[in-house]
This record gives C-alpha cells, sequence and structure tokens, in this order.
C-alpha cells in the first residue's frame, strides 16, 4: 500500500503503535507497513489531553508518522471538547498531501484570498463577488506539495485546510496591515484576493432608508503595487479579473505594479466568473510569455500557477 490510514484511533491503538506492540490486525499491519501512515485520533477529550496520549503522539510523530486532528465537537459519549475525529473529506485532503511531490518544501508562500467590505455605516458596506475559492485553492494546493502556507482572507464561507496559518480580515487597510506584517518570512507572494478599490467614508448611524445618500469615496491602499515596491528577491504573483481578455491592460498591470506573473480571467465566461469551482486564465510572466489555459477545476490552476512560481525561481 502506498499509505497506511488509521481512522478512527483510539487512545489503546496509539498507545500501541508507540509501543510497538502487535497483538491484533491493525497493530501487526503497522508494524509491517514500510510506506507512510496517517492517523485521525477519536476520542473522548479528557483521554486526548492525558499525558501518556499525547507523549505516544509526540513519540510517533518522530517517527514521521503523520496526524490529523482531533477537532472539538459533540464526542460519542455525550460530552462537547477536543477529540471528535476530523471530517472525512479533510482526511482524504490530508492523505494526498502527504504522498503529494513536496517540490515547494522551501518555500514559504503567502496567500490572499476572498473580497474585502468597506463599511458604511454600522449595518451596511460595501463589497464584490469574490468567493476565495481560487485563493484557498492556491493555499491548499502549495501546502499539499510541501510549502509553509500562510492564508490571509476576507470574509468567506469557505473553510481554511488545517495544514496551513490563517489569518482572517475584513477591510483593506486590515489585510495590508496583515500582509505587511507576515511578508518578511514569505519567499512567494500570491494576491489572489479582490482587495476593494474604494472605501466610502463611514456614517456613525445607520443611514434612513428615507434618505439618498451621497457616498463619497475614497482610494483604499494598492497593496499590490506596494509589494512590488518592496519584494526583493521574492515572487510576486498578481491576478487581473476582467470583463473580458485584455491582454494589454494586464501587461500593463504587471510592468506597473513590478509584478513576476499575473493570471487574467474573463469573469464573464462561462465557469470563469465568481464562486465557481472552475476558472479560464490566461499567464503572462516577466519574461512577456503568455499562455492560454482551457476551463479547469480551480485546484488544477492552482497548480498551474505553483508549476510557474517553480519555473520562474528556476531561471532567477
Amino acid at each position: 500500500a502506498d499509505l497506511f490510514i488509521i481512522a478512527p484511533a483510539t487512545a489503546n491503538i496509539i498507545n500501541k503503535l508507540s509501543c510497538g506492540i502487535a497483538d491484533d490486525l491493525l497493530s501487526n499491519l503497522y508494524l509491517t507497513h514500510e510506506g507512510p501512515t496517517l492517523v485521525a485520533p477519536a476520542m473522548n477529550h479528557r483521554m486526548y489531553r492525558h499525558p501518556s496520549v499525547q507523549k505516544s503522539i509526540k513519540e510517533l510523530q518522530k517517527l514521521g508518522v503523520n496526524f490529523i486532528g482531533p477537532v472539538s465537537g459533540s464526542l460519542a459519549c455525550g460530552e462537547e471538547g477536543e477529540g471528535r475525529m476530523t471530517d472525512v473529506s479533510a482526511i482524504v485532503e490530508a492523505a494526498v498531501s502527504v504522498l503529494a511531490l513536496k517540490d515547494l518544501s522551501r518555500h514559504n508562500i503567502l496567500v490572499t484570498a476572498g473580497p474585502t467590505i468597506e463599511p458604511l455605516d454600522p449595518v451596511r458596506y460595501i463589497s464584490n463577488r469574490s468567493s476565495g475559492k481560487m485563493g484557498f485553492a492556491i493555499a491548499r494546493a502549495a501546502a499539499r506539495r510541501g510549502a509553509k502556507v500562510t492564508l490571509i482572507s476576507g470574509p468567506s464561507s469557505l473553510m481554511p485546510p488545517e495544514n496551513i496559518s490563517f489569518v482572517p480580515v475584513e477591510r483593506a487597510s486590515e489585510m495590508e496591515a496583515a500582509v505587511f506584517k507576515h511578508l518578511p518570512k514569505a519567499t512567494v507572494v500570491i494576491m489572489a484576493a479582490a482587495v476593494a478599490d474604494f472605501a466610502p467614508s463611514i456614517n456613525k448611524s445607520k443611514i434612513s432608508k428615507d434618505d439618498i445618500p451621497s457616498i463619497n469615496l475614497k482610494k483604499t491602499p494598492d497593496i499590490l503595487k506596494k509589494l512590488g515596491d518592496r519584494k526583493g528577491k521574492r515572487l510576486l504573483i498578481g491576478f487581473a479579473a476582467e470583463t473580458g481578455k485584455d491582454i494589454e491592460s494586464a501587461k500593463g498591470k504587471l510592468k506597473r505594479k513590478n509584478v513576476d506573473l499575473i493570471v487574467l480571467n474573463d469573469v464573464t465566461q462561462k465557469g470563469a466568473g465568481f464562486d465557481v469551482d472552475t476558472n479560464i486564465v490566461t499567464i503572462i510572466d516577466r519574461r512577456g510569455k503568455i499562455t492560454d489555459y482551457p476551463l479547469m477545476k480551480k485546484i488544477e490552476v492552482a497548480d498551474v500557477i505553483l508549476d510557474k512560481v517553480l519555473e520562474l525561481n528556476s531561471v532567477g
């Protein structure tokens, strides 16, 4: 077998594996398996916190055993706490990650995703239709390929992968602060977020529906441009979501903002708009190379972008 998964893994089996005990079929299979192992603990929260269980987990991790979870939630005993087995979809994702080629293991990748929201009053705000799916896919693919990933995201209904550092933000100014806080450790920055270009003046009280307000807008920080000015030796990737395939505009953005790669997508195309799992992109790199890609799942587009990162990194 390529991978041995133990899910659910009780306190009993975890302690047995750590001690090398082989007194049943499962423990015998573990000792005879010569490939990677993935363990998903599931037990009462007090059992999980017990020093003997924690010691066994640490000893197995030293041997290279991979663990995922547990998470907090309702337990079989009727109590609440950290001890619930991680969702099966997350275990599958972890399994794929364990088996994946770790060609990004030397990289610390900073990814932004989702929209930002700019308050109009305490109730309303201005935003855009970004779901965050493209940025989350990039973060997931990068982590799967061995990178250390920090994902900074505006409001989104998506759940971040467990094996990344996740930073939630709301406003463009918050995203800017988070990006530059985490920039020093990054070797690659991928700006997939749809950051608001404008922010309104904020009303301190709710605007009455009987009034027709005059909304004064001011420009928000151009985070990508600031990154281009300060990127140093880092690779910087930007996105251009357009209502048409405007290659010249994307090339101008690449040069003007000093990025290494621009991912252009026409949001009016079927399957390439907002809140869908697919995309159609054109990638333009700093050498002027233009590559069109057909309709693909966003996780596939993510791998294409990461392949380009490795390609640019190799040519300097």
